[in-house]
């Protein structure tokens, strides 16, 4: 029998640097929501999630799952790129880092190939509409 009300295996989890990302992405999606005139409430309702819930994202007490931050950028008219950039905190060395974000992306694309078709057919108009921004 399991209790469902043990805390989830990775609840705690969380390194300091994942904290200060995710602080600083509820900081983000806040500015954004409140300069589109958008209430807690009625992104909470977009989301399907609680006010609560939406709360504890932009105060950086729970992790935004992935699959709703295109929600929230189509939603607050921005982009991906703009509620996660992490420009804020840059590198210190000057050294190049070709292994990082095309390791990364691999890792991205193996977890949107795990969601199901609707969730992957807005990741790639999300990304088809930022590549074709920089274009």
């Amino acid at each position: 029998m399991h209790n469902i009300h043990a805390p989830h295996p990775h609840g705690m989890a969380i390194s300091d640097d994942e904290r200060a990302f995710f602080i600083a992405l509820g900081q983000r999606i806040a500015a954004q929501r409140k300069a589109q005139g958008i209430t807690q409430v009625e992104l909470a309702e977009t989301l399907g999630v609680s006010q609560q819930a939406m709360n504890s994202f932009e105060k950086g007490r729970r992790r935004v799952p992935v699959s709703l931050l295109p929600v929230i950028a189509q939603t607050l008219q921005t982009t991906l790129d703009a509620l996660v950039a992490q420009d804020a905190t840059p590198t210190p060395t000057a050294a190049p880092k070709k292994r990082g974000p095309q390791k990364k992306i691999r890792q991205q694309l193996e977890q949107i190939e795990a969601l199901p078709p609707a969730k992957q057919r807005v990741i790639t108009q999300l990304i088809d509409s930022v590549i074709a921004a920089h274009q």
